[in-house]
């Protein structure tokens, strides 16, 4: 039987440790804290795979070495391209081994320090690399009705493209999106939410005063001066699409956690 992500729940960025750190037991003991907070409180943790390109540990092991549980729809786990086939079948297999549901689907961000799946790895013909789409036919044929896969989406691209993109991913397996990060009603975002009304759609939101950090992916300069309150953009996303569940990202867990609330939901 096939699952479908709730529209309404928040979905919390919970970011591994870099295996680089220089305090590995204290950022261990943050990550576990987080990860059981959003879990205590009834929301999703979503760990991200090497985000950015920078090597991290993945969240498959972080649950397994430190005994966190695990709530089916509770977790969330990225996955993206630069892994080997090992690597891959090894995080696949243990997602299904602990009973974790959702996937992230993305093509995601390469560095010199990682490998990149094949096109015969996945079984993928009459492509040069392999995106987000030859990986969730690969998730679908060998792990058939084991996971919900999820894509993200990115309304700051020309919308034709994006929206072809996003037939092929649906085409590919996935059955839910997750937007870039939303700070104002979106043209695009509506189009996507009258063209794709039966695909639950999640909107990332900003939670970070840093509003300059988006620059790259809006495609155009923000000042590092440049205002912005999170906590205020997050209710306006709620009232103005309160069809959607929410993508919490950079998430503040001393300042920002507890204000976050439910009564927002309608």
């Amino acid at each position: 039987m096939r699952r479908h992500i709730q529209k309404k729940i928040y979905h919390v960025e919970v970011l591994p440790p870099k295996q680089d750190t220089e305090k590995l037991e204290a950022d261990l003991e943050r990550f576990a804290n987080k990860y059981n907070r959003v879990l205590d409180n009834g929301y999703c943790a979503c760990i991200t795979d090497n985000a950015m390109g920078l090597l991290a540990f993945q969240g498959t092991e972080l649950i397994e070495e430190l005994s966190l549980p695990v709530k089916p729809e509770q977790v969330m786990i990225h996955l993206n391209t630069f892994h080997t086939k090992v690597e891959l079948d090894i995080i696949l297999n243990t997602c299904q081994s602990m009973g974790i549901q959702y996937l992230l689907a993305i093509t995601g961000d390469g560095s010199d320090r990682l490998p990149k799946l094949q096109p015969a790895d996945v079984g993928a013909e009459d492509v040069e690399s392999v995106t987000s789409v030859e990986l969730m036919r690969y998730i679908g044929r060998e792990y058939s009705d084991v996971f919900t896969m999820g894509v993200a989406f990115n309304p700051y691209e020309p919308a034709d493209h994006e929206f072809a993109k996003l037939d092929r991913k649906l085409d590919a397996g996935a059955e839910f999106i997750i937007t870039q990060p939303i700070i104002e009603k979106n043209a695009v975002v509506d189009k996507l939410l009258a063209d794709y009304p039966d695909i639950p759609v999640v909107l990332e939101a900003w939670m970070s005063k840093k509003l300059h950090l988006l620059s790259d992916a809006v495609g155009y300069e923000i000042p590092e001066d440049t205002a912005y309150d999170p906590m205020a953009t997050l209710e306006m996303l709620h009232r103005t699409y309160p069809q959607c569940g929410m993508y919490l990202s950079l998430l503040g867990f001393k300042t920002q956690f507890d204000k976050i609330t439910d009564t927002w939901v309608s």
